[in-house]
């Protein structure tokens, strides 16, 4: 892995430890010489990441939206910007750049993304490792909607495994780091193997 792809809010939370972690991931990236992508803001746990990285001399490289520059205040010190015009651009632009995936802390934009590469890994797309930082318990809730789902029978078993998820930034990194998909193929592989 060369580049990993934050997901994170544009807003910091209620909690500070969002933000406490947010930096946490950032040294840890620059730690293990780790690039980091992300949506280009300077606000909330996005702008926390970011600066975390560029303050130890690490490479950041944004991806926005023109028509968002000043509402989500686009990074004016990031080491690359990629300027798209559209949402779906920019997730494809994001996906293209990185080697996996990590979801800090965030709302609807960032459960968008997140599980945009889910389905994309699920599907076959890509096999990238798909990360969420649970700080503070905040992804367990969505863990067991998964769980759930696979229950219900609209997740299969083996792809309930597509996301890694720990409280450890540094943990976190070292499964990303060691990830073999849990099936080859997609989605309805397990379904056709007879």
């Amino acid at each position: 892995m060369k580049r990993i792809c934050v997901f994170a809010g544009s807003n910091p939370g209620v909690n500070p430890a969002y933000a406490q972690y947010a930096e946490m991931l950032g040294r840890e990236l620059l730690a293990r010489g780790l690039e980091l992508v992300y949506g280009g803001s300077n606000m909330g746990l996005m702008g926390r990441v970011a600066n975390t990285v560029l303050e130890g001399g690490g490479k950041v490289i944004g991806v926005m939206p023109t028509g968002l520059f000043r509402g989500e205040i686009v990074h004016k010190g990031l080491t690359e910007l990629h300027e798209v015009v559209t949402m779906h651009e920019r997730k494809a632009k994001m996906h293209d750049l990185s080697d996996g995936f990590i979801a800090l802390p965030g709302g609807y934009g960032t459960f968008e993304e997140i599980f945009e590469v889910v389905s994309w890994g699920q599907i076959g797309i890509h096999s990238k490792p798909i990360g969420l930082l649970n700080v503070d318990g905040f992804y367990t809730p969505l863990l067991e909607m998964v769980r759930h789902a696979t229950e219900a029978g609209f997740i299969p078993q083996m792809q309930g495994e597509l996301v890694v998820c720990e409280s450890d930034p540094a943990v976190l990194l070292d499964r990303l780091r060691d990830y073999k998909p849990p099936v080859k193929g997609n989605k309805w592989s397990e379904l056709t193997e007879e």
